[in-house]
């Protein structure tokens, strides 16, 4: 078997884990330590959390989306894919490595996403844009860390607790869509989303041909009545 090739660490910013870029072949991953948060084999999971949401979008006047989480630029890809040329699409990512890669080694599975017109790609958290302004989007979009049980950053919990979910809602306009993105089942959070103001979804998809169920949650917000 091919072994593992490391090509770049970088820190994660206020964290003490670091990411690691790595190459076997043709297939990539970033890892953690010793936990690997993404595969270029395996976006199945990643490319459903965007269809799943933007599809409902398709007839929307200039929707506006959030993602938060860049990755390997699957759910971004998807996203495009899925949206109308007058949308826009705000990506935030907190790690400027991850940004750097995107445009170096793993540009190939971006395949020019990033510079499409409808793309605004923001290095920062995607909590502070959350809180930037009240009704803002029509979907956000949260494949950040593994899910609702977080495994990279602590902080992250502020996205997925009672409070987040909160700010999340605010985020959103009437009719907007929550998505959130989960490597594992968690009846807890699905119950603390629906707490949230959301009806929910909840989704088993594939995180490839073959192999393991990932999660995808949509959640929806109430119209406004008329």
């Amino acid at each position: 078997m091919i072994p593992w090739v490391h090509l770049d660490t970088s820190p994660i910013p206020g964290e003490a884990a670091t990411l690691r870029l790595m190459r076997r072949g043709d297939e990539f991953a970033i890892v953690v330590d010793s936990i690997e948060l993404m595969n270029s084999r395996r976006s199945g999971s990643e490319r459903a959390l965007a269809s799943l949401a933007c599809a409902r979008l398709r007839e929307w006047r200039r929707p506006r989306v959030l993602i938060g989480g860049l990755g390997m630029g699957f759910t971004l890809r998807t996203a495009l894919d899925e949206l109308a040329p007058d949308a826009e699409v705000v990506v935030a990512e907190l790690v400027p490595a991850v940004v750097a890669w995107a445009r170096g080694p793993l540009a190939h599975l971006f395949a020019g996403s990033l510079d499409d017109p409808r793309v605004t790609l923001r290095e920062t958290d995607v909590h502070h844009v959350i809180d930037h302004g009240p009704g803002a989007y029509d979907a956000i979009l949260l494949d950040v860390d593994n899910g609702p049980e977080g495994l990279v950053q602590q902080t992250n919990d502020r996205l997925y607790d009672v409070a987040g979910l909160g700010r999340a809602h605010r985020a959103l306009k009437p009719g907007g869509l929550l998505g959130v993105w989960s490597e594992r089942p968690d009846r807890k959070f699905k119950s603390r989303f629906q707490r949230g103001g959301f009806t929910v979804e909840e989704h088993k998809v594939r995180s490839a041909g073959s192999g393991g169920r990932h999660v995808v949650w949509i959640g929806e917000k109430a119209a406004a009545p008329r």
